[in-house]
C-alpha cells in the first residue's frame, strides 16, 4: 500500500539535500535561497485541498486515490530530470530561473502524490491500526530518503563519478542521482498502483455509521472553505504544532548546506568549488542519517505510543530533534554532526506519523481526503513564512551566517513540543501492559 512512498521520498530527499546547492551553482546568493523555495509551498497551499476534495469524489478503474499519486509521481520525475539540467535552457531563460521553476514543479508534484497516500492509509485501515500504518509508511519514507540523500556521495566515493564541474554547471554525480531518483519514483508508484485494492464508494458507505459523516451529493469545490471553518478541534490544535514543526524543517532544508559549509568546513559564503561540493555531499550523508534513524525509530513508535500515548511520544520526539538542531552550532567537526542528525531523525519519524494518527480519528471517513488536504495548509504556511523572512533575517540579523537559521529551527521544534500538550487525541489508547 505504501511502497510508492519509497520512491516519492527518494526524490524528495534529493530535492531537499541538493536544491539549494544547485541553485547556488546557478548563481543564487545564500540569502536568496528561501525566496526560490517559496513557490513550492505556495503551490501546495492551493493544490492540496483541491486534490483532497476531488480524490474524495473520484472513482476510476484505478480507484479513488491512486490516479492522483500516479500523475503526481510522473510530473515529479520530469522535474527531477530537468532541474539539474536547467543550463540546457539558457537560450530561453537564465538557468537559475529554470532551476527554480523545476523546483516548483517537483515540490508541487510531490504534494499531489503525498497526501492521497495519507488518505489511502486512513481509508483502508481501522483506527487501531492507523498508528502502525503511518509508522510503516514512515519506514518506507526513511528507506527512500536514505538512498536519495546518500546517492551523490556514493556515486562519487564508491564509483568514482566526478563531483566537481565548471563554474555554473552541475556535477555529474548530481545529474545521475536525479535521473536515478526519477526512475525509482515511477517504478515504485506503479508497484503501489497495480498491487493495492481500494474500497469502492459503496463499501465505504457501509463503514459510515455516523450521520455526521454523510456527505451531501450536491456539493462544490467551494465547500472546502466551509470544511475549513468546520475543522475538528483536534485539527485546529494540531495546526499550531505543525506550524512550528515545519517552520523548523524548512530552515534545515534550505540552509543546511551553506550553514555547514561555512560554520563547520570554514568556507566562504561565495566558495562553490571542490570543497563546497564535498561539504554538499556530506550534507547528503547527514540527511540520510536522520532519515535512516527515522526509519528505525518508526518501528518503535506504535509500541511507545501505546505505552505513553501519542501526544507524549510526539512531544518527547520533538524535544530531542530540537536539541539535535541546536547542537550543530557546538559540534567540533563534520563527523560529530551525525550525533545531531540522530536527534533530528527521531523528531522526523514522529512528525511523519503521529500528527496523522492523531488527526485521522477526529475527521469523518468520507471527508478524509479533503481534510488531509486542508491539514497540508499547516505544513505549507510555515514554509511560506520562513521563505519570506528567512533570507532577510540571515542577511540583516545574522550577518549573512546561516548557522543561526538552524538554531532557530531547533527552537521552533521545542515550541512545537510544548504545544502538543494542548491537543485532544480523541481515540488514543494507552495500555500499561
Amino acid at each position: 500500500m505504501s511502497f510508492g512512498f519509497l520512491g516519492i521520498q527518494m526524490g524528495f530527499a534529493l530535492q531537499n539535500a541538493n536544491a539549494s546547492r544547485i541553485l547556488q551553482i546557478f548563481g543564487a546568493d545564500v540569502h536568496e535561497l528561501s525566496w526560490f523555495w517559496i513557490v513550492a509551498p505556495l503551490t501546495g497551499l492551493i493544490i492540496q485541498p483541491i486534490i483532497g476534495y476531488y480524490s474524495d469524489r473520484t472513482w476510476t478503474k484505478l480507484g479513488r486515490r491512486r490516479p492522483y499519486f500516479l500523475v503526481g509521481a510522473l510530473l515529479a520525475s520530469v522535474g527531477l530530470v530537468l532541474m539539474p539540467n536547467a543550463d540546457m535552457f539558457t537560450a530561453f531563460l537564465p538557468s537559475l530561473w529554470v532551476g527554480a521553476g523545476m523546483l516548483m514543479i517537483m515540490d508541487a508534484s510531490f504534494n499531489v502524490a503525498m497526501e492521497p497516500f495519507r488518505a489511502l492509509v486512513a481509508d483502508i485501515l481501522p483506527s487501531d491500526q492507523r498508528t502502525l500504518g503511518f509508522s510503516i509508511q514512515t519506514v518506507l519514507i526513511g528507506v527512500g530518503a536514505v538512498v536519495g540523500s546518500w546517492l551523490p556521495y556514493v556515486l562519487t566515493n564508491w564509483f568514482g563519478v566526478l563531483n566537481d564541474a565548471k563554474p555554473g554547471e552541475v556535477p555529474l554525480n548530481l545529474l545521475l542521482s536525479f535521473v536515478i531518483g526519477a526512475a525509482v519514483l515511477v517504478i515504485s508508484i506503479l508497484i503501489t498502483v497495480f498491487s493495492t485494492k481500494e474500497y469502492t464508494p459503496e463499501e465505504m458507505a457501509q463503514f459510515s455509521v455516523d450521520e455526521d459523516e454523510v456527505v451531501e451529493e450536491e456539493s462544490s469545490l467551494l465547500d472546502i472553505f466551509t470544511d475549513f471553518k468546520k475543522m475538528p478541534l483536534t485539527m485546529k490544535q494540531l495546526s499550531f504544532v505543525q506550524f512550528f514543526s515545519w517552520f523548523g524543517l524548512f530552515g534545515l532544508w534550505v540552509f543546511a548546506t551553506p550553514a555547514i559549509a561555512h560554520h563547520i568546513y570554514g568556507l566562504g559564503l561565495d566558495d562553490h568549488g571542490k570543497a563546497y561540493q564535498n561539504a554538499g555531499d556530506w550534507v547528503g550523508i547527514l540527511f540520510g542519517v536522520y532519515n535512516a534513524v527515522s526509519a528505525v525509530f518508526a518501528f518503535f513508535l506504535p509500541a511507545i505510543a501505546k505505552k505513553i500515548g501519542r501526544k507524549k511520544t510526539h512531544a518527547i520526539s520533538l524535544v530531542i530533534g530540537g536539541l539535535g538542531l541546536i547542537s550543530i552550532y557546538f559540534m567540533p567537526n563534520e563527523d560529530w554532526l551525525i550525533l545531531s542528525m540522530i536527534g533530528v531523525g527521531i523528531a522526523w519519524a514522529s512528525i511523519l506519523a503521529m500528527p496523522y494518527a492523531i488527526l485521522a480519528g477526529s475527521i469523518p471517513a468520507k471527508k478524509m481526503g479533503v481534510y488531509m488536504g486542508i491539514f497540508n495548509f499547516f505544513i505549507v504556511l510555515p514554509q511560506i513564512v520562513n521563505a519570506l523572512i528567512g533570507g532577510p533575517i540571515v542577511k540583516y540579523v545574522y550577518g549573512g551566517n546561516p548557522i543561526y537559521a538552524l538554531i532557530i529551527s531547533g527552537v521552533s521544534f521545542l515550541i512545537a513540543a510544548i504545544l502538543v500538550s494542548r491537543v485532544k487525541d480523541v481515540d488514543d489508547v494507552i495500555t500499561d501492559n
